[in-house]
């Protein structure tokens, strides 16, 4: 088990040994795991106290000046700055790396003011901005360090809690851009990001348990979705399910229903946060209470399969 903000943190510090990385903070270095590359490099790291739309601006200015910049904060701040990334990020498309910690109700006792369940969709309406979700540490260090040469702007959001590690030794097929398969059931497709890709797995195990079989795809990345491999799996299983800590609205659920209707529908079933916020529990509650959990998920995809 470890969380997907150490796996940004450790990939800050395989990336410190090129000159052009550089990394701002907006006062959560500690939170976001920043802050081991503000110890080992104080002379490329800058500090913007709470001023999340000045670390925006800066992060432009140095992208537009030949470095690469990685910024980050709480998911739910990254919004205060969301009219800077809009333009002085995406709209001249400069290569800065905007990473959003402790995203989603999984944040827990933080509260509704600080689980952001709205991030991925506003960011996936920003022109020219990549959007991610990674399920593990694993494969949030190695997207991130594939951002260095990416050229063009991110935002990843990444999480607070500990979830299981997935990708030892399978680090070969973590691309930005392509979804991870498990599984090759012909039954039903699960498409899950984040914290909900470990939930999604256990689902496929009730599953089976009922004579199901489950393919399970890790889409990490939202935008650009990985619509090659849902027009195999719509047409190989005939239904699918996607489940994120995030608003059913706009999400992951919103990209794959949006690539589905106009290509080759099938039966969707979104499990996601409904039109509502969080509250204040432990981690596991929240999942729970938001019908978050492996049972849920397994049940959307019986409803899913019923509808064929």
């Amino acid at each position: 088990m470890a969380a997907t903000r150490d796996g940004y943190g450790a990939a800050l510090m395989e990336l410190a040994g090129n000159d052009r990385v550089v990394v701002l903070e907006a006062d959560l270095g500690k939170s976001t795991k920043s802050q081991l590359f503000r110890k080992a490099h104080p002379e490329r790291t800058i500090s913007c106290g709470i001023g999340e739309q000045n670390m925006l601006l800066t992060a432009a200015g140095m992208a537009s000046s030949g470095y690469v910049p990685f910024a980050s904060t709480f998911a739910i701040f990254t919004e205060r700055a969301f009219e800077q990334m809009r333009n002085g990020v995406a709209r001249p498309n400069l290569p800065v790396h905007l990473c959003g910690s402790h995203g989603g109700t999984h944040t827990g006792t933080d509260g509704s003011s600080a689980q952001s369940i709205e991030d991925l969709a506003i960011y996936r309406t920003l022109p020219n901005v990549t959007v991610m979700h990674p399920a593990d540490d694993v494969s949030t260090k190695l997207l991130t360090k594939q951002l260095v040469e990416h050229g063009k702007p991110s935002y990843t959001r990444t999480a607070r809690n500990k979830t299981p590690v997935l990708y030892d030794g399978r680090e070969d097929e973590v691309q930005i851009g392509r979804g991870i398969v498990h599984g090759d059931g012909k039954d039903v497709t699960i498409v899950a990001c984040g914290v909900m890709v470990s939930r999604s797995l256990e689902a496929a195990e009730l599953l089976r348990a009922d004579g199901i079989e489950a393919t399970v795809v890790d889409m990490h990345t939202l935008k650009p979705l990985d619509t090659d491999l849902l027009d195999r799996l719509a047409a190989s299983t005939g239904g699918m399910v996607t489940a994120e800590d995030h608003s059913i609205i706009g999400g992951l659920g919103g990209a794959v229903a949006e690539h589905l209707i106009s290509t080759q529908p099938v039966p969707l079933e979104r499990v996601g946060v409904q039109d509502r916020f969080g509250e204040s529990a432990q981690a596991e509650e929240m999942l729970e209470m938001m019908g978050l959990t492996a049972p849920d998920v397994a049940a959307a995809a019986h409803r899913a399969i019923g509808r064929k």
